[in-house]
């Protein structure tokens, strides 16, 4: 929740090869003030069947800018190791690992708003855009 001297910060992620939330993927906030100060790591969360973060931590006074980081390989690896199960491998790209192993997120906030970002994933791209 933010408060008139803090931001705050939720996200979700939509996976857009099969229009559904993707869970279980590991979301890191970082946290510094000011473009030229050091991250401060502030922990993490992970989506849930609904592809949210309901939990992630609280920014501290100051924060100006917000880093999400997100572990993407391991769910499209388990993703992948699913439908192997009922389907031949996918050999749409060759390639033997995830394009995309984590997406970072960087953005600037101001204190007493809240910032939602999802992040709309596929395994050859992603989008991210300000919700609310």
């Amino acid at each position: 929740m933010s408060t008139s001297t803090t931001a705050s910060v939720s996200t979700h992620i939509l996976d857009t090869s099969v229009g559904r939330p993707a869970g279980g993927v590991a979301v890191r906030l970082s946290a510094r003030p000011g473009h030229e100060a050091d991250w401060q790591a502030l922990g993490g969360s992970a989506t849930d069947a609904d592809g949210r973060c309901k939990d992630l931590p609280a920014l501290p006074e100051g924060t100006t800018h917000v880093r999400l980081d997100f572990e993407v390989e391991p769910y499209f690896l388990k993703k992948r190791a699913d439908a192997q199960q009922d389907a031949p491998a996918n050999r749409d790209s060759g390639a033997t690992g995830v394009f995309f192993p984590e997406v970072a997120i960087t953005f600037a906030v101001n204190p007493g708003e809240h910032y939602h970002v999802p992040l709309l994933l596929n395994p050859f791209g992603y989008s991210v855009y300000r919700g609310s």
